[in-house]
């Protein structure tokens, strides 16, 4: 995979440079202090991840993200905590707060191998895909998947034989499972149009659990139900 770390101060700069050395397949293509001077080189050369700080002249990070690749896999870097949640919602793989650790930095490169196992596994012309959850992959079958639902960084899977835990976001799955069987209807749910029980006010049961309808999902679930 290749990177490059754009950030106002040289000694985040050296130690993000020093920890992506210790990687033996991430490459960094280019270190910079400010963000308009990274253009270049992310219109010119396939980028996998940005390492982006903040806080910046003339453009800010997330005003930034906003404008580059969107295939780009952001990794913010601040040490300000009250970005994150918009950050979250430009679909950055992580957030990282100075001083950044090893562990911390490592955490975030494995969250963007994750996303880029789920895009290669989950195929419209398959009835499976793997995700990865602890320390291996697991193979779920669509018809095995009664629901997903959002904790923080992680998803729950919940299948006819349990649940399955794994560090993911719950918009990349919205994106790649297969929107002929599964539909997000709120923030923090995606379910099995299959494994519906019934449906009553604002609430889906699936085998006895109650998930909610939000009103931002509302119209595209009941159309999609209509046109059943």
């Amino acid at each position: 995979m290749t990177c490059i770390i754009i950030d106002d101060e040289p000694l985040a700069i050296k130690l993000l440079e020093s920890y992506a050395s210790k990687i033996e397949d991430l490459q960094v293509i280019g270190s910079f202090n400010n963000a308009l001077e990274a253009l270049k080189i992310l219109r010119e050369q396939t980028v996998d991840i940005l390492f982006l700080d903040i806080q910046m002249p003339e453009i800010t990070g997330i005003e930034f993200k906003k404008i580059i690749n969107p295939d780009i896999k952001v990794i913010f870097t601040t040490a300000y905590s009250e970005y994150a949640l918009e950050s979250y919602d430009l679909n950055a793989v992580d957030y990282l707060l100075k001083p950044i650790t090893i562990q911390r930095f490592l955490q975030a490169l494995e969250k963007v191998t994750q996303k880029k196992q789920i895009v290669q596994e989950i195929k419209p012309t398959t009835d499976y895909f793997f995700v990865k959850t602890e320390y291996r992959y697991q193979k779920l079958f669509f018809s095995d998947i009664l629901f997903l639902k959002g904790l923080s960084d992680y998803v729950a899977i919940q299948t006819k034989e349990g649940k399955v835990l794994t560090l993911q976001n719950m918009k990349d799955f919205e994106k790649d499972l297969p929107k002929d069987r599964f539909i997000r209807v709120h923030k923090s749910y995606i379910v099995a149009l299959e494994h519906i029980d019934y449906i009553e006010r604002n609430r889906i049961v699936i085998n006895k659990e109650y998930i909610p309808i939000s009103a931002t999902y509302k119209e595209t679930f009941w159309n999609k139900i209509d046109n059943k």
